[in-house]
């Protein structure tokens, strides 16, 4: 089999699942499915995760070309929009992978922009970041991992303020979430109030795979904006050097464990379809050192999850579900399931592999 062969095979697999799970969730949102029977456990408003089944939904949409799939996604998309208001610095996530593929579509556009200024409404200038937020309780001074990528691309949406903003908010995370050559530092700080100081948080952990996996995706987000790039005070492209430096990002498992301490636990392949296309995107850098290695391991990531990971049929063909993603090992939850995210960012890999998308631009 082709290297095209077994990528036009698996996506042909995920878009089919896809159609599966839309009939299964109605206007619900899927989040994790049991490896066992496929069943979706749903939230009613989709929570953080929200954007990346309209994502699928979207992409779904430019795959096949039906009008009745666009119409699906744009539904979809309309069901976020009590979203906008809410005190999340993971509105990026939700709202721009939620509406990045829908090119050429008014509303998901004015939605888009409706939620970035929202985003920079709540910016703080002093502390330099989109807090965390209280949506989902606990501190609202936080800063974490996630709450950096899709917010980087939101907020540079906004005009140059907004550009600043996105600019700010990379560098504050970098600053506090991005070590050295083989440090490790935790995903989530928070803020002391009383003399300002910053203090690792235990939740999530250090060595958390998609702590590492969301940074790198926020750098090449930001270092295919020279607007924001220009900007920043951590030029995103030496912090996209010692994040590749560390953990073997270029050379070790390609299927990270979920959590950096226990190698023998769990393992995460949403973590690793976030790393692929980070690294598909840090590929298309202008003039980086990087590029060729960037895009070998990009595309052998998505190999190994399209062959390794995916269920199969009785004839042996990929079914779609992209199988042992890691929703919390410290909690217990969801250990080996399909994971929304991890279906969406296997899907845009592969379809950008296909020339369906420009991943440059989501």
């Amino acid at each position: 089999m082709s290297s095209a062969d077994w990528a036009d095979r698996a996506l042909a697999a995920v878009m089919a699942r896809v159609t599966a799970t839309e009939a299964e969730v109605g206007t619900r949102f899927p989040l994790y499915a049991d490896p066992r029977n496929g069943s979706w456990t749903t939230t009613g408003r989709g929570a953080w995760a929200g954007g990346f089944w309209a994502g699928l939904l979207w992409l779904r949409a430019r795959y096949t070309g039906r009008d009745a799939d666009r119409r699906a996604a744009a539904g979809c998309t309309a069901r976020l929009e009590g979203w906008t208001g809410a005190d999340t610095a993971t509105r990026g996530l939700i709202f721009w992978y939620g509406t990045a593929l829908a090119e050429g579509v008014p509303a998901a556009t004015a939605l888009r922009d409706r939620a970035a200024r929202a985003c920079l409404a709540d910016f703080d200038p002093e502390r330099g970041i989109v807090p965390w937020g209280g949506a989902f309780g606990g501190p609202r001074m936080l800063a974490r991992v996630d709450g950096v990528p899709g917010t980087v691309p939101l907020l540079a949406g906004a005009g140059p303020a907004g550009t600043a903003a996105a600019a700010a908010h990379l560098d504050r995370h970098l600053g506090l979430c991005l070590g050295g050559a083989g440090e490790q530092r935790p995903p989530a700080w928070r803020l002391d109030d009383e003399d300002g100081t910053w203090s690792p948080c235990a939740d999530p952990r250090t060595g958390w795979s998609r702590g590492r996996a969301w940074l790198l995706l926020a750098i090449a987000d930001a270092l295919l904006r020279p607007d924001v790039a220009a900007h920043g005070q951590v030029y995103p492209a030496e912090a996209a050097e010692r994040l590749l430096a560390q953990d073997d990002v270029l050379t070790g498992r390609l299927i990270p464990p979920a959590e950096g301490t226990d190698p023998d636990g769990p393992s995460d392949t949403s973590a690793a379809a976030i790393t692929a296309v980070a690294l598909l995107k840090l590929a298309r850098v202008p003039g980086a050192g990087w590029t060729d290695a960037c895009a070998y391991r990009g595309v052998a990531t998505l190999s190994r999850l399209a062959q390794a990971h995916l269920s199969r049929t009785q004839d042996g063909l990929p079914a779609g579900m992209l199988l042992d993603g890691c929703y919390d090992a410290g909690k217990g939850l969801a250990v080996r399931h399909e994971l929304v995210w991890g279906d969406f960012f296997l899907a845009l890999g592969l379809a950008s592999l296909d020339g369906l998308v420009d991943i440059t631009r989501v």
